[in-house]
This record gives structure tokens, sequence and C-alpha cells, in this order.
């Protein structure tokens, strides 16, 4: 697959790709001196870069075809995988992937989104838009877990849940409202990490939990700024200013209390390396459950119903 390079990155990828060729000339020249130089501008630019981003462009950051899924965290943070199928009723939903593996040695069930890579891969994930099966997968397990005593993850990156006819016929709609009602009783922690795209009910079906965390350069709303700009406009050529007025980024949901951590990614974000981020999330994942698991379960369930019911305003 080609690289993909956004407009904003392009500055820094041309500095670092010219660095890359001066190395190869260093062998016979000495250079050093202006390579330093360059790496300083290449980070100087860099932090200017990503510390200025607009919301439309952590957007596209989100979406990038590079970053990790949930597949590649599991793969980087956890051992023993074991990958469970299906939710006895219909089918198995792969745009959800799920099952038990070790964080740091502590047996967990995780749960996330899955994409693809390619037109192949997308096409047998459904471009990571779950089905009612999907869902209803995701609930068997958590009871499995709860009915193990194990913590439950769940990694949202989801454009959102799948509108086809067929989907409504099976019951999207009270697959994702049964998910939401179970996983505010499940009597164990519940983590939540929005690694990408926080669509609509269908990063909410998974999306309940005691602590809800959100890498730095994703974003997370009731309805994508493409489709708000198409509502309100009648057009999507107004994305961008859709992204400023939802306030969808991480820190906008941490002001609002939405959201209860952000997580900091590698410089250039999650795509740039790969691996780090993964470090990052598992160190962040291991101190949240840490802190989880003391609490008795009665307490945690509890807590879990007030976070929720206290979030927005109404009047009656």
């Amino acid at each position: 697959m080609a690289k993909v390079v956004l407009d904003f990155e392009k500055p820094i990828i041309e500095l670092e790709q010219k660095i890359e060729e001066m190395r190869k000339l260093s062998d016979n020249l000495d250079i050093t001196d202006e390579i330093a130089t360059l790496e300083k501008k290449v980070s100087q630019l860099r932090e200017n870069v990503f510390s200025n981003l607009t919301r439309w462009q952590k957007v596209q950051l989100a979406r990038h075809p590079e970053r990790p899924y949930t597949l590649d965290y599991i793969a980087m943070m956890t051992t023993d995988f074991v990958e469970l199928h299906g939710d006895r009723v219909f089918g198995d939903d792969k745009a959800i992937v799920a099952g038990f593996a070790r964080l740091d040695g502590r047996p967990v069930m995780i749960i996330g989104h899955q994409k693809g890579r390619d037109t192949k891969t997308n096409l047998f994930r459904n471009f990571g838009m779950p089905q009612p099966e999907g869902y209803r997968k995701a609930l068997r397990l958590m009871k499995l877990a709860a009915k193990l005593n194990r913590p439950i993850i769940t990694m949202i990156d989801t454009s959102g849940a799948y509108p086809g006819i067929e989907a409504e016929e099976r019951g999207q709609g009270e697959a994702i409202a049964r998910n939401l009602f179970e996983m505010s009783h499940l009597p164990v922690p519940i983590i939540v990490a929005i690694i990408g795209e926080g669509a609509s009910g269908g990063a909410l079906g998974i999306g309940v939990g005691d602590r809800v965390l959100m890498l730095e350069n994703t974003w997370y709303s009731v309805i994508s700024p493409e489709s708000c700009s198409s509502i309100l406009w009648r057009s999507w050529d107004f994305k961008e200013q859709a992204a400023e007025a939802m306030r969808l980024t991480a820190t906008d949901l941490l002001e609002q209390k939405i959201i209860d951590r952000v997580i900091p990614e590698p410089p250039g974000g999650a795509h740039r390396n790969p691996q780090q981020a993964a470090t990052i999330l598992k160190d962040t994942l291991i101190e949240e459950l840490t802190f989880l698991q003391k609490m008795k379960p009665e307490k945690l369930v509890e807590k879990r119903i007030e976070k929720f019911a206290n979030m927005g305003e109404f009047h009656e």
C-alpha cells in the first residue's frame, strides 16, 4: 500500500526524506553538522504543526490508514490472545473482534472495532461498521468476562454502525440500546479507549465504561463532520466549519467532562510510531486497571451509572 501523506504533513516528510538522502551521502562526505541542523529544523517544524492542528486536521489523523487498529494494539500490547467468535444467534461480525488476552500478565477481555487496510480486507471487515450480531457478540463476551471476573477493555474506531436495511431488520437499534443498558450494570472494571474514529451509536455500543480514554488525535461525536455539513449546508464542502463547531476532539471532550483522560501520541501521530503508541496506551491501561480493580463491584456500577447520568444538560 502506498504511503499516505496528509497535506499538513508534507513539509515534514520532505525534510525527513532530505535527511535520509544526506545520510546516504555521509559515508563519503562529512555533513554531520548539516544533518544535525536539519534534524533540529524537522523537530521544531513537527512541534509547531502538531501543536496547532485544527479540529478537521485531527479528524484526518484519526482516519489515517496507517494508524494502528485494534488487532495491531492487541498484538503489540498483550500476550496469549484468543479470539472468540459469533453471537450464538445469527453470525460472526468481522467488524468487531474480541477475545481473552493477558495485559502485563493480567487476564482481560478485549473488544474493539476492526477496519481493513485495503479493499479486500475492508470488505471483509465491512469497513469497521458493525451489524447487530457484532454488538450481540460483544455483549455475550462481556457477560462471559463478568462471569469469570475479568476486566473489560474496549477499543473504539468506527465511522458508525452499519446503516443497511438488513441491519435494521435484525435490530440494530435494539442491539446498541441493549449494550448500553447491560454495560452500565456489569460488575467488573470497564475501560473504553477511543483509538481512531468514534462516531455515533456505532461507537457508543461498546462505549460505556468506568473510564473513557481518548488518544490525542482522535474524535468522538454523535455525527461525522461531513454528515453534519450535509444536513446544515446541504453540502460536504463545509466539513471543516462543522468540525470546529462540533468540538469533537479529545481536548474538547475532556473540557466537557465526556471523557476522563487524553492519552498522548508519539510525535507526528500514532501512525508514525505504532509501537511507541502501543506502549503509551498499554502503560495507561495498566495504571487505570490498577486503580479500578481496588474498587468493590457495587461501587463500580454505582459510579459508572452516576458518571453517564451527569453528562449533558436538561430541563423539565
